[in-house]
């Protein structure tokens, strides 16, 4: 079974190219730059533009069956696609297979989320033209989240604003935390329902998951991917006066301040001339005195998520962090995870620093700590393309599916 698996934003593709049923990759690829000059990871063609998300995925088919360095053979047919889609709202609470009435739920759900659910729909309906007959299915980012009970997503607001707007929180990056928590627990030899997990992931958006018994009960984000921590370009907590009052003093829209505190905020905003949060990480690394400021600003801030977290779980296993920055992200979990022994929480220098953390599946802890600390490298794309196959061959069993193969793969790669 051949499954394409499509992660959209507003001017970039992301897809990954899967034989099932034992999910192999055999082509992966990026194209950014919709509507422009394109650039792209797969072939050396960046002089041409592509106007749109259609002929994006029309470009990348092409090229996937291309008679000289395409993979697939014409009989060879792409049998279902899975998309991620950011928002789901309060409608789904796992995977589902597309049809009308889930596009229009998407599309209502594009005010919570409109950088990334609208380019995600269009995405959606560009390849349902293109790969008709076939099943389109939806991964969404909130979806795992579903289970965090009422006294975590009820805003202390006026309650009429969540029963006419379903103003809550929802959490987000749902399939990174459903891979890192699956694979740690087969680090840990039981199964995920008797784990009690930190997950963090770490990438151009960052958030922190607490899952109990296998469970999401806290995530970071909330009703939008803005809240929670310090992120690239995404300013975390703050005191919710303060837009107000630069509305005020700045004389911006409501559209305006969001979009400082969607784009124009978060570790950028602290440093001068940093192009993304590695630029930040490097610079801190050569003692620029902003960059070490915004990269504190984040360890401290996952520091305390982490302190917060241990109070809701009460029992802890293990905390896991995604490695979305390679080898930099070493001095990140030495800065969050430093004198944490009043915590039994003891980290492994010398694990911790080792160039396997950005490739393999690493345990970072001192033989001490009674908390185990993993580098898990997350693959959110093997879950839209195992729940796509599920999907497709009618297998799939809801929310607490879990039959993946990623939960019974061997750990032979942990070092």
């Amino acid at each position: 079974m051949i499954i394409l698996t499509l992660n959209c934003r507003s001017q970039s593709i992301h897809f990954v190219l899967y034989r099932y049923p034992n999910p192999t990759p055999l082509r992966s690829g990026h194209i950014d730059g919709i509507g422009r000059h394109i650039s792209q990871d797969f072939l050396d063609m960046s002089h041409i533009i592509l106007e749109n998300h259609f002929d994006a995925l029309d470009y990348i088919l092409k090229t996937l069956y291309h008679p000289s360095y395409g993979v697939l053979d014409p009989s060879e047919p792409i049998e279902a696609v899975g998309h991620r889609v950011v928002h789901g709202g309060e409608t789904y609470a796992h995977s589902v297979k597309i049809d009308e009435q889930v596009i229009l739920d998407i599309k209502q759900a594009e005010r919570m989320a409109p950088k990334y659910n609208k380019p995600n729909r269009m995405a959606i309906l560009a390849a349902m033209e293109l790969l008709p007959r076939i099943d389109h299915v939806a991964i969404f980012d909130t979806a795992f989240h579903h289970t965090i009970p009422p006294k975590v997503y009820i805003y202390p607001l006026p309650y009429e604003w969540y029963e006419k707007h379903r103003v809550r929180r929802y959490g987000f990056h749902g399939s990174s935390h459903l891979y890192l928590s699956r694979r740690a627990a087969v680090h840990l030899g039981k199964p995920v329902d008797r784990c009690n997990l930190i997950t963090i992931h770490l990438d151009l958006g960052i958030s922190l998951c607490a899952i109990k018994n296998g469970r999401s009960v806290d995530i970071s984000t909330g009703m939008t991917p803005v809240e929670g921590t310090a992120q690239e370009h995404r300013c975390g907590n703050i005191d919710p006066s303060i837009p107000g009052f630069i509305m005020d003093w700045e004389e911006l829209s409501s559209q305006q301040i969001e979009e400082v505190l969607n784009e124009k905020s978060g570790l950028l905003s602290i440093t001068d001339n940093c192009r993304n949060r590695l630029d930040v990480l490097k610079k801190a690394q050569d003692g620029d005195p902003r960059a070490v400021l915004a990269a504190t600003v984040e360890s401290y801030r996952l520091r305390k998520f982490i302190g917060e977290y241990l109070c809701v779980l009460g029992r802890c296993d293990a905390i896991v962090f995604s490695s979305g920055q390679g080898e930099i992200e070493a001095e990140v979990r030495q800065r969050v995870l430093s004198n944490l022994e009043c915590f039994n929480i003891i980290l492994d220098e010398n694990l911790n620093n080792s160039p396997d953390c950005i490739n393999s599946e690493v345990k970072i802890n001192h033989d001490n700590s009674q908390i185990a600390l993993y580098v898990i490298p997350t693959d959110e794309a093997r879950v839209f393309c195992e729940d796509t196959a599920a999907i497709a061959n009618k297998t799939f069993t809801g929310p607490s599916h879990n039959n993946y193969t990623f939960d019974f793969s061997p750990v032979d790669s942990l070092i």
